[in-house]
């Protein structure tokens, strides 16, 4: 369905927080516009935010190839010494017959993640090249669609609380994946 006064939707700005209209004024570089309602920020004028963004994005990259691929934890219980990592995790699921569940778990904590930051990467660098408006349009559709299913914040909390659990009975060291695991989760 298309609307007759489409083009006049593109200077209308909704406030997240109130949900008050807003029409987009031009502001100045460095600056920002607020609602007038609730004070909340409405959009930001940055001439180095295609930079920095592109910047964090791959930085965000580095790390979660970091925390996917060295050790989070080695546990020494009884003797017994083992080490956990995010793909040595997914796959026992799998080898315990756990398919469903290590599917989910494959998804949510290291495919959505993944295309999150190769997402944002390529939406950068689009922008940065000033190139691929409907493509660009497109991404930031499927990044708002898949972003709410990354559950790696929610994976390093597990990971803390099974850390007080197992301290009790042995040995626990953590490993530079669980670090940049933490970096990863704050960006």
């Amino acid at each position: 369905m298309k609307l007759e006064n489409e083009a006049a939707l593109d200077n209308l700005i909704i406030c997240y927080q109130c949900y008050t209209l807003h029409e987009e004024v031009p502001i100045k570089d460095g600056s920002k516009a607020c609602c007038s309602e609730c004070g909340g920020i409405l959009y930001r004028y940055d001439t180095k935010l295609v930079d920095h963004g592109l910047a964090l994005s791959i930085t965000g990259l580095i790390f979660f190839v970091l925390a996917n691929s060295f050790s989070l934890i080695q546990m020494d219980i009884l003797g017994t010494k083992q080490f956990i990592t995010i793909p040595k995790t997914i796959l026992s699921l799998f080898e315990n017959g756990f398919y469903l569940v290590g599917f989910l778990v494959g998804f949510l904590i290291f495919i959505f993640p993944l295309m999150i930051f190769l997402i944002n990467i390529l939406l950068f660098t689009l922008l940065k090249f000033k190139r691929g408006e409907k493509t660009t349009k497109e991404l930031l559709i499927l990044l708002a669609h898949i972003k709410p299913w990354s559950m790696a914040d929610i994976f390093f909390i597990s990971l803390l609380v099974a850390l007080v659990k197992l301290v009790a009975f042995g040995q626990i060291h953590i490993g530079i994946a669980f670090w940049t695991l933490m970096v990863f989760v704050m960006y």
